[in-house]
């Protein structure tokens, strides 16, 4: 394998890992400063309970987004030195102002949260969760900040060979921003709703902590309801959004090779990507003009005028991107997205007419649900980054111009190995943890408060 096919190799699968555990985080924070906010208004000790359960699942949670991440920055320095030559004004204000700002306020307000129970008053506790909440969603913010820059750039000039910011404003106010914050917070908010769902659905066919799991089963079904229907429609506005920013990808993830004035929606499609055409494909007529332009009539471009029209702008290359897995995972993640809104919608539903817990099989079906936002999560982000090829910075930067030219292939096989394995080793010590943790369900404070008031009272006991 080439240098350049390994690094993407190394990059993909590390961002995968490391995405696997931010979604949560996002969502799961905001959930449980619900919950705290809730026991200070109302008094209420379950909610002060729930927030102590989740509370645990989210630390390990979190500090595995945590590591995973930071070794993200080091591939800048190492594979993508090209890259980081290139883009470094501009990618390195966001990556600041995250360590800078989010950073700071999430370990300062944590460590306050963590360990702070028996210290600080009620609100005062609530408000440091608040903050951590704030700070995960911040540090959110700050990332896409950067990463829309690479998806549409702007608020830049090009001096001796390197992209300089001209106005940080833009990077702020950047309109792929604006669409792309809000679809994956709401993405977190699913994940953290599905999660609380089927951990208490889990303990709800066990009949065990029936009063603590019930109420934790209304806050996840009706956050997973919300949020879904709240991605799908943030996820039509960034569609209309991209027609206009990255008309390529919107064709790749159609597998629209002609240009239409009345565009079909393909719903499944056998794609002959030698020959750029459909051998078979079962569309609705007009669906996607009228998806783009809430219009019967209007144009989509396709593919080939695409590529004939970057090969004008930018020199002859391949414009393409691989168009079977950036279709293929946005119809993965739209089938998630639209299950989960059922699974909830029928949730709800039982759950008002007082028959949730006499149905077993939809309890079954809401915890193997599990796995869904996970994969809903991925392959989202396999349809923006895999979508924006060749292009690592889209106009200004392809791939292959942003690789290092002094790490060899055996450097990037060591390293990618590495790696692989150590991100493996540490997913199944953090599930086997969570898994312990959501299992054995919520534990009352020791018997023995002398012992726990020596040792100061923390979220552990």
């Amino acid at each position: 394998m080439s240098e350049l096919l390994l690094s993407r190799w190394q990059f993909g699968i590390t961002s995968t890992y490391h995405f696997f555990f931010v979604p949560l985080t996002l969502g799961l924070s905001i959930l449980i400063a619900f919950m705290e906010v809730m026991y200070v208004r109302t008094d209420n000790e379950l909610y002060k309970k729930m927030a102590k359960f989740w509370g645990k699942l989210f630390l390990i949670n979190f500090a595995m987004g945590v590591v995973t991440g930071i070794v993200q920055e080091f591939h800048f320095g190492m594979n993508w030195s090209e890259y980081s030559r290139f883009m470094g004004d501009i990618f390195g204000a966001p990556l600041a102002l995250e360590a800078l700002t989010a950073f700071f306020l999430e370990s300062t307000f944590l460590g306050l949260w963590v360990f702070g129970w028996d210290k600080l008053s009620r609100k005062v506790h609530a408000l440091t969760i608040c903050l951590v909440a704030f700070a995960s969603n911040l540090s959110a913010f700050w990332i896409l900040a950067a990463n829309s820059f690479m998806q549409s750039p702007t608020g830049y000039a090009i001096r001796n060979g390197r992209a300089e910011m001209t106005d940080f404003m833009a990077l702020l106010t950047n309109p792929y921003l604006l669409y792309q914050f809000p679809h994956v917070l709401l993405s977190g908010l699913v994940t953290a709703g599905v999660f609380i769902t089927a951990i208490s659905a889990w303990h709800l066919l066990r009949q065990s902590h029936v009063d603590f799991f019930r109420a934790s089963m209304k806050i996840g079904l009706v956050c997973t309801l919300l949020a879904s229907l709240a991605v799908g429609g943030s996820g039509h506005l960034q569609a209309q959004m991209l027609a206009k920013a990255q008309p390529m990808k919107l064709a790749a993830v159609e597998a629209l090779w002609e240009t239409s004035d009345s565009a079909p929606f393909s719903i499944v499609a056998m794609i002959d990507e030698k020959n750029k055409r459909n051998d078979f494909a079962l569309s609705i007529p007009g669906a996607l003009t009228f998806l783009v332009h809430n219009s019967p009539m209007g144009e989509v471009k396709g593919i080939k005028a695409m590529e004939q029209e970057y090969t004008a702008r930018y020199g002859p290359a391949d414009y393409v991107p691989p168009v079977p897995p950036v279709f293929w995972s946005f119809r993965v993640m739209a089938g998630a997205g639209g299950l989960l809104i059922l699974l909830a919608l029928a949730g709800v539903w039982l759950w008002r007419a007082g028959k949730l817990e006499s149905t077993p099989v939809l309890l079954k079906a809401l915890l193997y649900s599990l796995p869904l936002p996970y994969i809903a999560n991925s392959a989202g982000w396999i349809v923006t980054e895999i979508g924006r090829q060749p292009w690592i910075v889209f106009g200004l930067q392809r791939v292959d111009q942003g690789v290092s030219m002094a790490v060899d292939a055996a450097s990037i096989w060591i390293s990618l190995i590495g790696f692989t394995l150590v991100y493996g080793a540490l997913a199944l010590v953090a599930v086997s943890l969570m898994r312990k943790i959501a299992v054995a369900g919520p534990v009352d404070a020791p018997a023995d408060a002398a012992g726990a008031a020596g040792k100061g009272a923390t979220l552990w006991n």
